[in-house]
């Protein structure tokens, strides 16, 4: 597994990533940005299926901000894997790295559970949905907490 991370550590991208100047800096703050955009719109889908907001239609406001959350996740998928990939080995050693990855996976299930439960109880989310909605910003909360010890230990 050893010789796996140090192949993607010697990819022409993450050696370039490595040797740039500007690059990684810029790579850096387009991670950030997507993680808040991702966070901002998680926060407020949750927060408006926990009863916030409720002057605006819950199924638009919560269709929209999804569309903005995957959009911000694929932003901070490609991103954190052009990070990922300048120390592949010592990333993926990392006890609070693999906790981080654990976190946004679960985050992911919660998500599909979510779905799954508002088609099946017709779009709006009753007390389960609710349920879902804390788990949603508990989760997401403790991903960006991991990720940010990452580059601290």
């Amino acid at each position: 597994m050893t010789e796996f991370f140090a192949g993607i550590e010697q990819l022409a991208l993450a050696r370039w990533l490595k040797g740039s100047f500007i690059a990684y800096p810029i790579v850096n703050a387009l991670h950030i940005m997507s993680i808040g955009a991702l966070l901002t719109s998680v926060m407020l889908m949750d927060l408006r299926i926990w009863g916030a907001f409720r002057s605006l239609p819950q199924a638009a406001f919560v269709t929209l901000l999804r569309r903005v959350a995957l959009g911000a996740f694929a932003g901070a998928l490609v991103t954190g894997s052009l990070l990922f990939s300048v120390k592949a080995g010592t990333y993926a050693a990392m006890p609070i790295f693999l906790a981080k990855m654990t976190l946004i996976f679960l985050a992911g299930i919660n998500f599909l559970a979510f779905m799954r439960f508002r088609r099946a109880k017709g779009g709006d989310a009753p007390a389960g949905g609710i349920a879902l909605a804390v788990l949603s910003m508990l989760l997401w909360t403790s991903v960006l907490f991991a990720g940010r010890f990452i580059g601290f230990l």
